[in-house]
């Protein structure tokens, strides 16, 4: 039998390490712009914002627009297409597609289908513009389909809630939810752009305004203690709905996003500290639970007060400053409670939001790492969450809620 031999060369190539190296960098840069009336045929923020890249021939736009946008404002189609016909170079490559927003847009993939469908459907190629305008459920479906479609459409975002001008609608974050799992899939793709028209605003409930408010009260806790100050010194202005402070705490809050996203050296969320996610471990769980009755904002205010309530109880944190946040929180219109966050049988922590902990250090990769303050601007990391001190917080908030209902 003759075995083949291998040359000698090739042997000695085996013992060498042979590797390509590839290194490059690319640097993502966008603008949050705020105005009024955007379609307004004066207002030429949209258009200006195209001239830079305008090489000739018609700039190809499409739309995705909020159900419950076109609900408070039933002629915006009108709007757009008037918008866009005065400006030449501009081309609106079909009607808006309207999609139902809400959580409901992210918990299937229907939705997500829709708008592949109106990129294919519509040649909305790589060098077109997709525009979403809605509430950051429609912008996380829409990001997300923008992101895949072609391997990567250029989308732009006009968000239309407090939370989304403030927090969702800025950040570089896409997603739809998954497995029955918030955000299971998406991506990190910056947008071209955010344009925050306040005018939206006027088109919220109640629910939309107060509920992007929570956001505002988490970046401040581990962040800016003027902020927070501030908040507390407005919250009644607020609740009243006076856009003025409204517009000012938009404007606050989604700098201080930007800021974190841009300076702490993770925009793309690869390790495990996520101090914007103070709050959010048990939020995520209780929207779940609640089959997203609850929205984001309304349970981003119970998970910062059980996160606090948990600190007081491991002496982290001084009871005074918990009731200082609780108070703004309460003034904002906020219900610091949910039946579904206690065993009421054993006035412990609800075993299925005490799950959301694993389901979030899966979310960072392995490691818990979960975001607490000391004091009201200086935020620590702790790795491990003592469920005596969970189940302490969470009957603490169920004693509160009875106080304050009689």
């Amino acid at each position: 039998m003759q075995v083949n031999k291998i040359p000698k060369e090739n042997l000695e190539l085996q013992k060498k390490k042979i590797i390509l190296e590839q290194d490059f960098s690319i640097n993502y840069r966008y603008n949050i712009l705020f105005t009024r009336e955007v379609f307004h045929l004066s207002n030429t923020l949209l258009f200006d914002l195209f001239q830079s890249s305008y090489i000739g021939g018609k700039i190809k736009l499409g739309f995705v627009i909020d159900q419950g946008l076109l609900d408070h404002w039933p002629n915006l189609p009108q709007a757009i297409e008037s918008y866009i016909h005065a400006f030449p170079s501009l081309h609106l490559v079909a009607e808006p597609l309207v999609i139902t927003g809400g959580e409901l847009a992210k918990n299937s993939l229907d939705a997500m289908k829709e708008v592949l469908n109106y990129i294919h459907q519509k040649n909305i190629d790589r060098h077109a513009y997709l525009i979403a305008m809605g509430g950051g459920a429609i912008l996380d479906m829409v990001g997300f389909a923008a992101a895949i479609g072609h391997r990567g459409i250029r989308h732009i975002r006009m968000p239309t809630t407090v939370l989304a001008q403030n927090d969702s609608g800025v950040g570089v974050k896409n997603g739809i939810n998954y497995f029955g799992k918030k955000n299971f899939l998406g991506t990190f793709s910056p947008p071209v752009a955010v344009i925050n028209d306040f005018n939206f605003l006027n088109t919220l409930d109640e629910r939309d305004w107060r509920s992007g408010m929570s956001e505002a009260v988490k970046v401040a806790l581990i962040k800016d203690a003027t902020f927070f100050y501030w908040l507390e010194d407005h919250a009644t202005a607020l609740s009243h709905r006076d856009t003025e402070t409204m517009e000012k705490l938009i404007f606050d809050c989604a700098k201080l996003h930007v800021d974190h996203i841009s300076s702490q050296g993770d925009p793309f969320e690869m390790g495990s500290s996520r101090p914007l996610d103070f709050g959010h471990w048990a939020a995520h769980k209780l929207e779940q639970l609640t089959e997203f009755e609850v929205k984001h904002g309304e349970a981003v205010a119970i998970g910062l007060v059980l996160d606090l309530a948990y600190a007081v109880s491991e002496d982290l944190l001084a009871h005074d400053v918990f009731e200082r946040v609780y108070a703004v929180l309460g003034q904002l219109g906020f219900t610091l409670f949910h039946p579904l966050l206690l065993n009421q049988e054993t006035n412990t922590l609800n075993p299925e939001v005490y799950a959301g902990l694993e389901e979030f250090r899966a979310h960072l990769g392995g490691q818990l790492t979960i975001t607490l303050i000391n004091e009201i601007g200086i935020q620590f990391n702790v790795h491990e969450m003592n469920k005596n001190s969970l189940d302490r917080a969470a009957l603490l908030l169920h004693q509160k809620s009875i106080i304050h209902a009689n």
